[in-house]
């Protein structure tokens, strides 16, 4: 009798060519996004004399240093990232690859894209030069994001080197509270096993509250898998999985669905199947979430006070701790409630797909801005469901700015970001010093909790703002 194998073994098993004597496996890679910053491979690849193996395989986009304000999607914040872009375009004529340019409707975010596409699927193997392509393990594929040479090797091999990592299950139970949303449910989970609790693992997501959440959430919870150390995070594919599919442009269509499908019906985890570390977390009392400090790990619920670093027994994670807080301008043993912010940023690889701004949308309607705020759709085609839906008239009626698909002010290098010691809340997944821009502080939140904050200028509790509603 086979061994019972989880999800992650499953595909990584059926990806090995080859194994060498120093336990590094060569797996064949199904799927390569590349972006705006992709540049130094192809800049390798032309050094080298050589071609992309499989342009077949290969799906480019420009999302990092596009500006979002403008129509004219050329509208650059200044030559060098227009050059960039510019690159990419330049890059995939010559070499062949698929791309999603600006003049095209799909232009978006990588990791937006590549699902709405039907590109991503279950029992995939899929790089791309950004650490956030976790995200399309939430479709039942292994995911990871990759270095420079790495993206090279990939597009002269359609393979890469790798050290298998562990295995790790965290298992979600519980009933999710009102308000609570899948970013606050993946803030929760870092926050309990630390932005360290799963390095060198990849995640598998379970448990019931996964199982009930849409495909677009659990992308935000694989999203953030890299923000609590791990190589990859993965859900397994199920019916919700499957209906997401059907009928996306790249997805499979007649006899091969169906071989797809059986494909796909074989791939969760087996029953007896083990992990290297097994957490089980319950979000019954969980609430909606937002971060204080500099790392994801350092959220607390809305109602919580800011926890005191001295109560740290580490004195490396007590200095850390600290640090933050001074960063940040904020004080140990007081609430997050109340604390005016500067400007509020809704869009990202995170959240910025169509339930997000769906969500958002219930806040801003029939309110007003009290600060600026941004709203960037993460593809053309989330922008074109949403002017569908009206909900570009909702939030500029609110005097929420409704712009162009790309990263925007999650990474701070493309005109949007935020000035020092401006306070911003943002539905992205990073908050490190500096992120959206030098001396910017970030506090990370779900785009209702970031729609609420924007309408009444300050942190702000959203649950007294859509109860009843």
């Amino acid at each position: 009798m086979a061994q019972p194998k989880n999800l992650f073994e499953k595909i990584w098993d059926a990806h090995v060519i080859l194994t060498n004597d120093e336990g590094q496996s060569l797996l064949f890679v199904d799927r390569h996004y590349c972006h705006d910053g992709s540049f130094h491979a192809f800049d390798m690849l032309s050094e080298s004399g050589r071609k992309v193996l499989r342009p077949d395989l290969t799906f480019g986009t420009p999302d990092h240093y596009v500006g979002s304000g403008s129509e004219d999607r050329a509208d650059f914040a200044d030559d060098e990232r227009g050059d960039l872009v510019r690159t990419l375009e330049k890059n995939a004529d010559e070499f062949g690859i698929n791309h999603f340019g600006l003049s095209d409707s799909r232009q978006g975010v990588a990791h937006v894209v590549g699902p709405e596409q039907g590109l991503s699927l279950p029992g995939l193997l899929i790089v791309c030069g950004d650490s956030h392509t976790s995200s399309h393990g939430a479709m039942g594929a292994f995911a990871f994001g990759i270095g420079a040479s790495e993206v090279a090797h990939v597009l002269a091999t359609q393979s890469l080197w790798q050290l298998k990592p562990k295995s790790m299950r965290i298992t979600i139970t519980g009933e999710r509270g009102f308000g609570v949303t899948a970013k606050d449910v993946i803030l929760g989970v870092i926050a309990r096993i630390s932005a360290a609790g799963a390095v060198g693992h990849a995640i598998e997501y379970a448990g019931p509250v996964i199982e009930a959440m849409s495909v677009e959430e659990r992308l935000t919870v694989c999203n953030m898998s890299i923000e609590a150390g791990a190589r990859a995070g993965m859900v397994a594919p199920d019916q919700t999985t499957i209906d997401y599919i059907k009928g996306k442009p790249f997805a499979p269509t007649g006899k091969h669905w169906d071989a797809a499908v059986a494909y796909w019906q074989m791939l969760p985890s087996d029953a007896g199947a083990t992990f290297d570390k097994e957490v089980e977390i319950d979000i019954g009392s969980l609430a909606p979430t937002l971060t204080w400090g500099t790392s994801p790990e350092d959220a607390i619920g809305i109602a919580d006070l800011i926890p005191d670093p001295a109560q740290e027994t580490d004195p490396q994670r007590q200095d850390a701790k600290q640090r933050s807080l001074d960063y940040m301008g904020l004080s140990a043993g007081t609430p997050l409630v109340g604390v005016p912010v500067d400007r509020v940023f809704i869009g990202s690889c995170t959240n910025g797909r169509i339930e997000d701004l769906r969500a958002a949308a219930v806040v801003a309607r029939g309110r007003k801005a009290k600060v600026p705020t941004l709203v960037v759709p993460g593809s053309g085609m989330v922008k074109a469901e949403a002017e569908a839906e009206g909900l570009d008239k909702i939030f500029i009626d609110a005097g929420f700015e409704w712009r162009y698909a790309g990263c925007s002010m999650c990474v701070g290098i493309n005109g949007d970001d935020v000035a020092p010691k401006e306070r911003s809340i943002s539905t992205s997944n990073r908050n490190f010093e500096g992120r959206q821009g030098p001396g910017a502080r970030t506090h990370l939140a779900g785009p209702e909790m970031a729609a609420a904050a924007a309408v009444t200028g300050y942190i702000t509790d959203v649950r007294d703002l859509i109860e009843g509603n």
